[in-house]
């Protein structure tokens, strides 16, 4: 089976990659071929058809032709959820199989994450653009090597987590914008502490934990359990391992903190200008943590080269905390600040710059969208740091330019996670 799998995944691109090779600059639709033209809808596969994989069916300038997931009972409801719209639309258990379909000009891929680096990769090289949900990737490593794929291979990505430019953004009462535009101002100084807790309007969601009892038990016959494990250590089959449950064990999320933190935290790497960087070190406090099963935590502290922080409260404890505070002012949720006629004061301050937020428009004429495989690598890198500083209940220094951890042999085995063959990235 395992070289079964490697020699068709080899197949699979070297085809793929020829055949697609003079298409690694446009879509191919400006190409010609008799295919739609630029102005009209775009084709997307949906790979991973569970309920945010079906979430997405309608996202306005694409049309769905093929689907894939391990489940057939997850696709017979993609199929049906498409209804009229499923005439033609092309199903399959294997995503290699998908990204070589000279039909499809985005694949959008909605698996659990430890599949995410490796699915997007191959579609990189097999000339696919790129619509991946968050975490971006389940290690660091599998991060840095997505980025090389995606660049070197001349693809549009997109992380599908958008409150870094539309949306209001939990318990600020408003969208990113403002927040930006107060911190460039300087009005509340430098450096900044930014707090995420409940008080400060963020839930960690710690019902996102792991189970240490599993009982190994039958796979249920529609599902293919040695492809939905993929990369990850083979475990005997429960449940609550796959599926909407799967976020509480570390083979393949992080709980929590894996499940919403990109979402929290990629908008603070934006409005604090770390874009292109990483912090220096991160601090945890927390319970010992189960090898195989997510625990909760109390407190994971990131602190920057400049002396900026990061501080994810999990259990609450201070209460009164702001949501961002500086040597000259604090910003608290709903935008309330104790800077006198803050509103007024941040008048004379220009906006942020303009964003390409349009993922239709960013495919069709090449421009980066605004939430891309460079910066969603290093939100996804906030995230993966926490996770590893957790597995080993210990604090550690981190290079953000060789984005290794420093002197620990330890917590750098978690940067690049061993796979199961016969899967690399």
């Amino acid at each position: 089976m395992a070289k079964q799998n490697s020699d068709s995944r080899r197949a699979f691109l070297k085809n793929s990659l020829g055949a697609l090779a003079a298409f690694t600059i446009v879509p191919r639709h400006v190409l010609g071929r008799g295919y739609l033209a630029p102005s009209d809808q775009l084709t997307k596969a949906v790979i991973g058809t569970g309920g945010m994989g079906r979430g997405h069916f309608g996202y306005a300038g694409t049309r769905v032709v093929a689907l894939c997931d391990v489940d057939r009972s997850h696709l017979k409801l993609a199929m049906d959820q498409l209804g009229d719209k499923s005439k033609g639309v092309k199903t399959f258990a294997d995503y290699r199989e998908v990204i070589t379909l000279p039909e499809v000009d985005i694949v959008h891929i909605a698996t659990p994450p430890h599949w995410h680096g490796i699915i997007a990769a191959d579609a990189a090289r097999a000339g696919k653009d790129i619509w991946c949900e968050k975490p971006m990737t389940a290690t660091i490593g599998e991060g840095k090597r997505l980025v090389e794929a995606v660049q070197q291979h001349g693809r549009i990505f997109r992380l599908n987590t958008w409150f870094r430019f539309e949306d209001r953004f939990y318990g600020m009462g408003t969208t990113v914008k403002p927040i930006k535009k107060l911190v460039d101002s300087g009005l509340l100084g430098w450096p900044l502490k930014v707090t995420v807790s409940k008080h400060t309007g963020f839930d960690w969601k710690f019902y996102w934990v792991g189970k240490t009892n599993l009982e190994a038990m039958a796979v249920p016959k529609e599902l293919d359990y040695d492809m939905w494990l993929g990369p990850a250590p083979y475990r005997p089959y429960n449940p609550h391992r796959v599926h909407q449950t799967f976020r509480g064990y570390w083979d393949y999320d992080g709980g929590g903190l894996g499940d919403m933190g990109q979402h929290y935290l990629d908008p603070i790497q934006y409005f604090l200008g770390k874009d292109d960087t990483s912090p220096v070190s991160v601090e945890v406090d927390a319970p010992q943590q189960h090898p195989d099963a997510v625990g909760t935590w109390r407190r994971i502290t990131y602190t920057y080269a400049d002396g900026c922080q990061i501080i994810l409260d999990g259990d609450g404890a201070d209460e009164k905390a702001a949501y961002i505070e500086g040597p000259k002012g604090k910003l608290y949720p709903g935008f309330r600040s104790d800077i006198q006629d803050l509103e007024k004061k941040l008048a004379a301050f220009p906006d942020p710059a303009p964003q390409q937020t349009d993922f239709v428009d960013a495919v069709k004429n090449r421009r980066k969208f605004a939430l891309n495989e460079e910066n969603g690598h290093r939100s996804a890198t906030l995230v993966n740091m926490g996770k590893i500083a957790l597995r080993l209940n210990r604090s550690l220094k981190f290079d953000p330019v060789k984005q290794e951890f420093i002197d620990d042999a330890g917590a750098n085995a978690l940067v690049y996670q061993p796979m199961r063959g016969p899967w690399t990235i």
